[in-house]
């Protein structure tokens, strides 16, 4: 009886071999996201405390089993924080890695496409951002618009539109030398239809590697935020809030510090995971390195 891929034509047998999610690391990392994602929606429900319940548990409790993360210098549940601080890690990335998706796509197209002053002016503003340092810009962001998970991930996605503006221009510019687009213009497309139907699908494969990538970039810069106090407001759970609130107990009850870094770290570890796959299968230039590389001494 033939297989599913035998059934299947081999344009779409090629699909699947070349599927970015695949392989043991990207098998790992992808189980991890959804693992996260799971405990960013059901965190409410499944938790054994309340996240904010004082008193759940005596002060700085170690781990046992009714706290199997021990409690912190509140007494509340350390592995309830834990889980519900996956929600606002998962959105900050999110919000921010798709604010600057949007915003730089459109800037890198347009500079790109248009060419001439229209490509000078945007490149000047993607380079005067980038002269700003990225947790400078945010802050400043944040001094202006407040402090706030929606208000820090914004902030962050600002300070990583230079990124996507980059590709999205470089990319660009190397279609506009293809024939098709010629062969457009001749037809009388206008430039908007010309940007979304031609340009934007051929430069797609380097702005996913760049969105999953400044995910964990973007996850890390929340982190950062929050532990500096411009995350989400206290008594609401947060890596980094968390770790800031709990550092001056490294030394004597390292457990309050541990589980919500290790928490945070793993995130951090699956999106960066997924991105190098990601890059390694979407490339043109990973591909030919990986097949060279590959191949037999013979051939």
């Amino acid at each position: 009886m033939p297989t599913i891929a035998e059934r299947l034509p081999s344009h779409g047998v090629r699909l699947i071999r070349r599927w970015p999610v695949r392989g043991i690391v990207a098998n790992i990392a992808v189980s991890l996201i959804l693992l996260y994602i799971v405990l960013a929606v059901l965190g409410p429900y499944i938790t054994p405390f309340a996240p904010n319940q004082v008193g759940a548990g005596p002060r700085l409790s170690p781990p046992s089993g009714d706290h199997w993360f021990g409690t912190d210098a509140l007494g509340r549940d350390q592995l309830s924080r834990v889980v519900t601080a996956a929600r606002p890690a998962l959105l900050s990335a999110v919000y921010a890695v798709t604010f600057a998706f949007a915003i730089g796509t459109v800037i890198g197209i347009s500079a790109g496409f248009l060419g001439g002053l229209w490509d000078g002016g945007l490149s000047r503003v993607v380079d005067l951002l980038f002269a700003i340092p990225e947790y400078l810009l945010a802050i400043l962001v944040i001094a202006v618009m407040g402090s706030g998970l929606v208000n820090a991930s914004l902030a962050i996605g600002i300070a990583c539109i230079p990124r996507f503006a980059r590709i999205a221009r470089g990319s660009t510019l190397a279609i506009m030398e293809r024939d098709f687009i010629d062969a457009a213009r001749l037809c009388g497309r206008g430039g908007v239809w010309i940007m979304r139907r031609h340009i934007l699908p051929n430069i797609a494969s380097p702005l996913v590697i760049m969105t999953a990538i400044n995910m964990s970039t973007a996850e890390g810069a929340y982190a950062a935020l929050s532990f500096l106090g411009f995350g989400i407001r206290p008594p609401e759970a947060d890596y980094g809030s968390m770790i800031s609130s709990s550092q001056q107990y490294l030394l004597t009850d390292p457990w309050v510090v541990a589980f919500p870094s290790i928490a945070f770290v793993t995130l951090v570890l699956a999106f960066n995971l997924i991105g190098d796959v990601m890059r390694d299968h979407l490339d043109p230039r990973s591909r030919r390195g990986v097949s060279r590389f590959s191949a037999s001494p013979t051939e």
